[in-house]
């Protein structure tokens, strides 16, 4: 076995737990990451990134692997240490690498970072930031094919640098996510979001290489309309306690952008109309990347209403189809005090 092998270990809200997600299928057929598309950003999202500690040598890596993803992502990095900066990196070399994934940043105390790079090993901190923009860990796609060994996974897990319990190491490697829709059965064994495994890990006798650079397939997934696609962004204004506006999601992927803005506080209702199957995210006030609240199903049918209690500023509401992969359909939206 590799000496002092070393693997990133999941950071999930415990509501996320049995939380079925799904994997994406790229235009070529291909499955490629396994995604957790309920914790994207704003397409377009500026994301502030804050060093809690590390030297000038450490954060200059991290930041230099970060930008690998933005040729392709439409995002960009801050690195202005913004005191509520939604990405916060500790360097605690006896905690491991880790980063909860996407929005699931913004539940964390303003005090305590969202990712940690205790090793900055390869292409660690690449990895990392595939977790903060919403990516998942490749080898855990449920129809990725790995056949572990458990017994050798779990004895040598469970020794150091990971010092893991067998419950850390079913969560972290031996455990696929659940699904509700599977779009293929190909993984990619090049992705940077797929670590090093010994051939005895796995029953055929063949582990996977260690990958250090973004693959081809993480580059266009990451760029594709099911991530980041390089598209203009344009919030429609709803005016609160105004008819519903129509409108439509017109491409399998497509994201609706909305603004609104209270005045007074008080009770807000923002809701969705009609008989397509949408999710719709809050965020606010006055910023694109401070997730408030989401919701799927809690309207009329296959509708979303958030119910929420706003101070004054202006807010942004995201729609998009729950079949992120394929949906399409006509909707409408409105806000109501009251």
């Amino acid at each position: 076995m590799k000496e002092n092998l070393k693997i990133c270990h999941d950071r999930i809200l415990p509501l996320d737990l049995v939380r079925p997600q799904q994997t994406i299928r790229l235009g070529n057929g291909k499955v490629k990451a396994v995604f957790l598309f309920r914790k994207m950003w704003v397409n377009g999202s500026t994301l502030r990134v804050r060093f809690m500690g590390g030297t000038e040598a450490q954060q200059a890596t991290a930041k230099e692997q970060a930008l690998w993803w933005l040729p392709h992502a439409n995002l960009k990095f801050e690195f202005n240490n913004a005191p509520d900066a939604e990405i916060r990196i500790a360097f605690d070399s006896s905690d491991g690498a880790w980063s909860y994934i996407g929005t699931d940043c913004q539940s964390i105390p303003r005090d305590q970072p969202t990712m940690n790079l205790g090793f900055l090993d390869g292409g660690t901190a690449a990895h990392e930031f595939g977790h903060a923009i919403g990516l998942a860990h490749e080898h855990q796609n449920p129809l990725g094919g790995i056949e572990w060994n458990e017994e050798v996974v779990i004895s040598d897990l469970g020794k150091p640098p990971n010092s893991w319990t067998p419950d850390q190491v079913r969560q972290n490697v031996l455990e696929k996510y659940a699904v509700d829709q599977i779009k293929g059965t190909e993984f990619d064994p090049a992705s940077i979001m797929l670590y090093f495994f010994p051939d005895t890990w796995v029953k055929n006798g063949h582990g996977t290489k260690e990958n250090n650079v973004l693959s081809a397939l993480d580059q266009a997934f990451i760029a594709s309309e099911q991530a980041y696609p390089h598209i203009a962004v344009q919030a429609i204004e709803l005016s609160v306690n105004a008819a519903p506006v129509s409108t439509s999601i017109g491409l399998p992927g497509e994201e609706d952008l909305f603004k609104f803005t209270v005045k007074k506080s008080g009770r807000h209702i923002i809701q969705t109309g009609g008989q397509t199957d949408v999710v719709m995210k809050l965020f606010g006030p006055n910023s694109q990347t401070s997730l408030i609240t989401e919701d799927d199903d809690g309207g009329i049918g296959l509708n979303s209403r958030i119910a929420a209690q706003l101070i004054p500023g202006q807010y942004f509401a995201q729609v998009r189809h729950y079949n992120k992969a394929q949906g399409t359909g006509s909707y409408s939206i409105r806000v109501n005090q009251n």
